[in-house]
């Protein structure tokens, strides 16, 4: 029999036929949900999952990516029942359909997830998720609800004396999966309450299966949660892990670790901020005591020591009286000069003219003596009694003398600030004249 042959219409290429037929199967189908049992289950070094899923009738290929199965909490094993939410899809290359997994749940999980949902729903609004009390970091005093042979309590003890090792910590042991563990759990927070030592609870465990964690969907656990009268931080299992514990909780952490992370600050870190502190305090002060150094040292070449002050009026009067002799000398001198000339004239003339001249000259001279004396006398009183002012005007006890006081302590150290002396501390006061004796009874800065 001829082969039919069509000139007009071209024919496909494998791969174009593969390719029409995945984008046909990707237009036709949204995620669905598909129940099987799994079986050749492959997980190679680069971290995707591949298995088949099977019923009785037929089969299919799945690929599970690794940024999905990174979510994945039940181990995948030959023979699980498991429901898979997917994308219908073909493999190109090969020309093998398959399903794209997204999610992946045990068989009857999806009942179980749903009745949670709802029961999640009902707790919402009634505000049993509506706690968001701040919880101390770091706490007085701890208290961990946990297994006491848990992995998830070293982890939180580890973090603690690596961050924090100063925070009391009190374990509550309770069971974390199975039948007793929701109730050990409520009467856990209950003995807490209590207890009144610890002002923050963690409550945590590590990660696991939906199974393994559902104690920590229990209503009444959840219940107790939020009315526990201590701030509460739930770690449940790993990242992707949320519980209806962790919604009830003041705060929530991921893991353990993270939780005990959150509650202590690092002691490192602000051993490094407080020796920072120390550093730049030590600058500061440093700064400052130069500064006002420099401050004083100029104050010091201003102000002139009133000893020095005394010194040189000393000084000046010693001049004084120096000048004062030195006139008094050439004076009588000029004098002696005269007398003897006068001597001379007379023994020259007549003893009686001569004597009438020397006593007329004698008056003369004698009261212009003691009117030179007079003046000079009166110039240098003047002069003494400018300096005595000047002296007196920088004399400590001038400054009593207009009222003011000097106040001395026991030592005799001399009070300038009322902040120097104590209530009740006994003082001396010294006046212009005479001194006190007083007691301290209040001090007021101004």
């Amino acid at each position: 029999m001829p082969l039919a042959t069509d000139p007009v219409t071209p024919a496909l290429s494998v791969r174009d036929l593969n390719r029409q037929a995945r984008q046909l199967l990707d237009r036709h189908f949204d995620l669905v949900w598909v129940e099987g049992e799994l079986s050749n289950v492959s997980r190679p070094a680069s971290g995707h999952v591949y298995f088949t899923l099977k019923d009785d009738h037929a089969q299919v290929r799945c690929a599970l990516f690794r940024n999905r199965a990174a979510f994945v909490r039940a181990p995948m094993t030959h023979g699980d029942a498991v429901r898979v939410q997917a994308r219908v899809s073909l493999f190109e290359p090969r020309g093998d359909y398959q399903l794209i997994v997204e999610a992946v749940q045990r068989a009857g999980e999806g009942a179980l997830l749903a009745a949670l949902e709802a029961l999640k729903q009902k707790l919402r609004d009634e505000g049993v998720f509506d706690n968001a009390r701040p919880l101390p970091c770091p706490p007085a005093h701890l208290g961990i609800i946990t297994s006491a042979t848990g992995a998830a309590l070293q982890d939180v003890l580890a973090v603690l004396r690596a961050r924090w090792p100063f925070t009391p910590v009190s374990v509550f042991p309770v069971p974390v999966q199975g039948q007793d563990a929701a109730p050990a759990m409520i009467r856990a927070l209950s003995l807490a309450a209590r207890d009144g030592r610890c002002d923050a609870l963690l409550l945590t465990r590590g990660g696991g299966s939906l199974e393994d964690l559902w104690a920590f969907n229990d209503e009444q656990l959840a219940r107790a949660i939020h009315a526990s009268p201590v701030p509460v931080m739930s770690a449940v299992g790993h990242e992707v892990d949320t519980t209806l514990a962790d919604f009830a909780a003041d705060a929530r952490a991921p893991t353990p670790s993270a939780a005990a992370e959150q509650l202590t600050p690092d002691a490192a870190a602000i051993r490094q901020q407080l020796a920072a502190l120390a550093r730049r305090l030590v600058r500061a002060m440093e700064h400052t005591l130069n500064e006002y150094g420099q401050r004083l040292d100029r104050a010091r070449l201003g102000l002139r020591h009133p000893g020095d002050r005394l010194a040189q009026d000393r000084r000046q009067l010693s001049q004084l009286e120096a000048r004062m002799q030195r006139a008094i000398h050439q004076q009588q001198r000029d004098a002696r000069r005269t007398l003897d000339t006068l001597d001379t004239r007379l023994t020259r003339q007549p003893p009686s003219r001569q004597l009438e001249q020397a006593r007329a000259l004698t008056q003369r001279l004698s009261g212009a003596l003691h009117e030179a004396i007079n003046r000079t006398l009166q110039q240098e009183t003047t002069r003494l009694d400018v300096a005595a002012r000047q002296l007196n005007a920088v004399s400590p006890l001038a400054t009593l003398s207009r009222g003011y006081a000097i106040t001395e302590n026991e030592q005799g150290n001399i009070i300038r600030q009322a902040q120097e002396t104590t209530p009740g501390e006994m003082i001396t006061v010294r006046l212009g004249e005479g001194r006190l004796r007083a007691e301290v009874k209040r001090r007021y800065k101004r």
